[in-house]
């Protein structure tokens, strides 16, 4: 028994040990760090100098932070709604048993696969571009002129541009776990349904769609993370300088602990705060929805 005892904690203490030490402590030291005035996030603790809440007070003052915070929320809102949507439609097509389902599904997940860099570089050059683009093709060819001198990356269209970008390369990841919850319902409660008459859409609405609390739940959770963590897209699509029209708050913390143009003076105590905002509001939509969305578990 001893020997067993032994064995166990040898296996799980290398585990705790990264645990502790590549996640814990980092969070740990970040929010603690964001009570303090720290010029440099390497700097020693001797260099601290207390600040209370001041850090939180300075940044819900700053104007820029609020613009990061009014993009991030649209791009959680309206591209969530858009993303979400899609996704259950694709999902919904793809098992309501059409031919070459595999085929459509690995075309559709396919923008996953690609990094982001890349996904955002062919956007930019190939769709969105004035000279060569292909939506200013499709205008000169149709002789839509509004559509073919449109410029898509100007400053009032950017970020939609962006966000059009972001979900479509986002919609296949979601759709997939969508599926695999469409796929779990049995297909004797469709029958049973269509038995007693109801059609496809009365079927959806009363059968997928409460079964699928569980699922939702989950794919906003995801997409909460993944949308308060944006920051490649917004880089990409804003590559020389920051532009309030795409800044989002992961990019101003990284401005002001790294530096930046225009940026003299680093602040790693503010950044630290900005972290702790963004965990604590993912953390927010986590219980609101967990409260919201009850799930409705299958009866064998």
């Amino acid at each position: 028994m001893k020997k067993n005892k032994t064995m166990i904690v040898c296996f799980i203490l290398p585990a705790i040990i990264t645990f502790v030490f590549m996640f814990l402590y980092p969070v740990v030291r970040t929010v603690i760090m964001s009570f303090f005035k720290v010029e440099n996030v390497t700097g020693d603790l001797s260099t601290w100098s207390f600040y209370g809440l001041e850090n939180y007070i300075k940044l819900f003052k700053t104007e820029i932070f609020i613009r990061s915070l009014t993009n991030i929320a649209k791009i959680w809102l309206v591209g969530g709604i858009i993303v979400l949507s899609i996704s259950l439609l694709l999902a919904v097509i793809l098992s309501s048993g059409i031919r070459f389902k595999n085929f459509f599904r690995a075309v559709i997940y396919l923008p996953n696969v690609i990094s982001a860099v890349a996904l955002a570089t062919m956007w930019i050059q190939y769709i969105f571009s004035k000279r060569y683009g292909l939506l200013t093709g499709i205008g000169r060819a149709l002789g839509i002129d509004s559509l073919a001198k449109m410029n898509f990356l100007g400053a009032d269209t950017k970020f939609w541009a962006m966000l059009v970008a972001f979900c479509f390369g986002a919609v296949g990841y979601y759709m997939l776990i969508f599926l695999s919850g469409i796929e779990r319902i049995p297909q004797d409660i469709y029958e049973a349904a269509t038995i007693d008459g109801a059609n496809k859409f009365r079927q959806f609405t009363n059968i997928t769609m409460p079964l699928l609390r569980g699922v939702f739940k989950t794919n906003i959770t995801f997409w909460s993370i993944n949308a308060i963590s944006f920051y490649i897209w917004s880089l990409m699509f804003s590559p020389v300088d920051t532009e309030a029209a795409t800044i989002v708050p992961v990019q101003y913390m990284i401005n002001i602990v790294f530096g930046a143009k225009g940026m003299v003076e680093r602040d790693a105590g503010r950044g630290a705060a900005i972290g702790v905002t963004l965990a604590l509001l993912v953390l927010i939509i986590f219980f609101v929805f967990n409260k919201l969305i009850k799930d409705d578990e299958i009866e064998y």
